[in-house]
């Protein structure tokens, strides 16, 4: 296929597109170009529908919150895979879509106890775990979580507040902004960047070992 062809292709690709997808085409650049404003437009436009949507397979309501949050995150640091011939929503839809059903998977993961016996052909057999094996596991688990703590504990005051909050009192959206007087779009922003903030730590402390 000619380079015109392509071309011609594409125009046709943008002159079916509709106005919202258009929109979301140049919040999408706006965005790559580093404005966080357009970040914030693009939540305020899908964080409402994704909601909806991800409600349908997870109905904890607080987690659905949680997961829309880490989708979004996710489709912002891959940016710039964003094929604009094609509608962002439908991209956004897909990672938010993935997102949910591995979480789904995990959870189904965790609620199988390796106390439970295990059937098989021969009967059931239990599984034993050696005491240095457990050993091994809770100095890993120990180490990551003091890992954790020391990143939640550099991030900046108002941001650190509502992940403790979040994470460790296992506070609602609504109880924080209640606490904090805060709006609860406020809340759920700061929530947002201190995930991200902690996410770029996290990996940055990952790379280096």
């Amino acid at each position: 296929m000619s380079g015109s062809e392509k071309s011609s292709d594409t125009d046709t690709v943008r002159e079916n597109a509709s106005s919202s997808s258009l929109e979301d085409d140049k919040f999408v650049k706006r965005a790559i170009e580093g404005d966080q404003e357009a970040f914030k437009d693009l939540m305020d436009k899908y964080q409402k529908p994704l909601y909806f949507h991800v409600l349908k397979m997870v109905k904890n309501h607080e987690q659905v919150e949680d997961l829309v949050q880490e989708a979004f995150m996710k489709a912002f640091r891959n940016l710039n895979s964003y094929n604009t011939n094609y509608a962002f929503s439908t991209w956004l839809y897909r990672i938010t879509t993935n997102h949910t059903i591995d979480y789904l998977r995990k959870k189904k993961l965790k609620t199988t106890s390796i106390d439970q016996p295990v059937k098989t052909r021969d009967g059931e057999m239990e599984i034993q775990i050696s005491d240095d094996a457990e050993t091994d596991r809770n100095i890993i688990r120990k180490e990551r979580k003091k890992i954790i703590h020391n990143a939640i504990n550099d991030l900046p005051e108002k941001y650190r507040r509502v992940i403790e909050m979040r994470h460790l009192q296992e506070l609602s959206y609504q109880e924080i902004a209640d606490q904090l007087d805060l709006p609860l779009g406020t809340v759920k922003a700061h929530i947002f960047r201190a995930r991200e903030m902690l996410y770029k730590e996290l990996k940055d402390k990952r790379e280096k070992f």
